[in-house]
Formats: structure tokens, C-alpha cells, sequence
């Protein structure tokens, strides 16, 4: 390895299994300090087990890296500050925070109850936030105390159920579009500390996927999640800091930056609402239509 991340110290959660996993090995074999978080939840987020964020951090020492495994609940809000806090008091700083921690619990939207609402947009959302509050805290009070910017990384997951919307995820694609907006908020915020922020939008077949679509053989290689790391590691180096404000789509066979919400067809504003119906479809009729789950231009 090329030793990308030699010296930073990486907060990845959901780091148990899957993406998360695959985030903390790569990290650590590309000379990161790695804090493994995973409370160990089934994914639907039922259950706490603390072997996999302690087999992940164990993999990492047996390999000659360094890791310590943290099993908080990354939704609570004192859980992400003793989360932030550890990786602070044990490896001495912070410099990247990977939010990668989530939970399914699919319903179509008359079938959903408020407990599955619930539940996925905290694990989600406010999952993202709470860490990424408490490490923006301390990355703005370092640099203050230093005088100069951090070079530090806040890098989120987002998802294309979120950006091109896939029915029967109505709670968790509303916080992945939500990570998405959090994530160019932040990165505007942020960027006066020498912070930059992305996100992911993931393709990777893993326990959350398994069974929602029939793969190939060839298929799945594609969307192992070992193809997700990489650029999950490269804008948690140095080497990314002129990056910011973007999501990245990777897996699948592909690495691309979406491109966001952008004005399309326009005319003057009108007060008379009867006059609306022959504009708007003239409107509608011009501008590019919502993507499909493949990124494409749905028909």
C-alpha cells in the first residue's frame, strides 16, 4: 500500500460488516488509525452485539494496524460524543469521520407506521448529524486554537434511493437525500476550519441488499463492497482537500459525481393561477425528467 492516510486518525461508523467494514480495513492499510464503530444491530436495527465492531478492529491489529473497537449508538447524542471523544483521547486527534451507519425497514408509504419512520430517519439522519456535530466542534476549536485550517474530512452516505427514489423506501430514502443536502450545507460551513465534506452514494450488494434484486455471479463481483472503499480513502487523505461539496456514486462497476439539483426551464412569475395550466406543461415538457434507480433519465 501507498500509505495515502498515514498518521490520521478515521471514525468510520457501521464499521462492523459490510461497507463500513470494507472503509476500516482499507483506511488501516493505508496507515490510518482507525476507531471501528457498530452497535451490532440486525439490520433493521433490532439487537445489539458487540463481536463484529471488535472482530473488524482485531482484523485491523492482526494485519500491523492500529484500531479500537466502539460500540455507542451513534443516534444518541452523548454516544457520538463519547464516539468523536475516544478516537481524541486514544490516538491523541481526529482527522476524518465516516458516517456510514444504517438500518432498512422498507414499507410502502400507506403500510408504514410511524415507529418505522421513526426509527430510520434517526438511525440515519440525526446519525449523521450528532457525529458530525461533535467532530465539527472540535475541528473548529482546533483550528482556532491553532491558527490555521485542520485538513480534516467529514465524509457521508447517501444513497440512490435517496437521489433518484426507489418506492417502498420513502423513510430511508427522505434521510439519504437529506444526508445529500446536509452534506453541501456542510461542506460551505465547514470549509472556513479546513474541513471539506462529501458523501457516498454507495452500490454494494451486503446484508441491507441482499434478497431486493437477483445478481450474477458477475453482478455481484461488481458490487462487492471492497469497490466502494477506495474512494472512500482517497478524500480521507490529504490529497483530497481541493474536494468539497460533493457526492461521489461508486460500485457497481462505476465512480462517478453527481451533479445535483439545478434550474431548469424558467419563465417570468405569474399571479394569475388560471393562466398556469398550457405554461407549465410547456415547462414540464422541456426540462430533463427525474432519474430512474439507474441514474438515467427515467422514460
Amino acid at each position: 500500500m501507498s500509505g495515502l492516510c498515514a498518521g490520521r486518525v478515521a471514525v468510520v461508523t457501521g464499521a462492523g460488516r459490510g461497507i463500513g467494514r470494507e472503509h476500516a480495513l482499507l483506511l488501516a492499510a493505508e496507515g490510518a488509525k482507525v476507531v471501528v464503530n457498530d452497535i451490532g444491530a440486525a439490520a433493521d436495527g433490532w439487537g445489539r452485539d458487540a463481536s463484529p465492531a471488535a472482530a473488524a478492529a482485531a482484523a485491523i491489529r492482526e494485519a500491523g494496524g492500529e484500531a479500537v473497537a466502539n460500540g455507542d449508538d451513534v443516534s444518541d447524542w452523548q454516544g457520538a460524543k463519547r464516539l468523536v471523544d475516544q478516537a481524541i483521547e486514544h490516538f491523541g486527534r481526529l482527522d476524518v469521520l465516516i458516517n456510514n451507519a444504517g438500518i432498512l425497514r422498507d414499507r410502502m408509504l400507506v403500510n408504514m407506521s410511524e415507529a418505522e419512520w421513526d426509527a430510520v430517519i434517526k438511525v440515519h439522519l440525526k446519525g449523521t448529524f450528532a457525529p458530525a456535530h461533535h467532530a465539527a466542534a472540535y475541528w473548529r476549536d482546533r483550528s482556532k486554537a491553532e491558527g490555521a485550517p485542520v485538513d480534516a474530512r467529514l465524509i457521508n452516505t447517501s444513497s440512490s434511493s435517496g437521489l433518484f427514489g426507489n418506492p417502498g423506501q420513502a423513510n430511508y430514502g427522505a434521510a439519504k437525500a437529506g444526508i445529500a443536502a446536509f452534506t453541501v450545507i456542510a461542506a460551505r460551513e465547514l470549509r472556513r476550519y479546513g474541513v471539506t465534506v462529501n458523501a457516498i452514494m454507495p452500490h454494494a450488494q451486503t446484508r441491507m441488499t441482499e434478497g431486493l434484486r437477483s445478481l450474477s455471479e458477475e453482478q455481484r463481483a461488481r458490487r462487492d463492497p471492497r469497490w466502494v472503499a477506495p474512494i472512500a480513502v482517497w478524500l480521507a487523505s490529504i490529497h483530497s482537500r481541493e474536494v468539497t461539496g460533493r457526492v461521489f456514486e461508486a460500485g457497481g462497476g462505476i465512480l462517478a459525481v453527481m451533479e445535483g439539483w439545478h434550474r431548469g426551464p424558467t419563465v417570468e412569475q405569474i399571479a394569475d393561477p388560471a393562466r398556469l395550466g398550457p405554461i407549465i406543461a410547456d415547462l414540464v415538457a422541456r426540462a430533463r425528467r427525474n432519474a430512474g434507480m439507474d441514474g438515467k433519465d427515467a422514460d
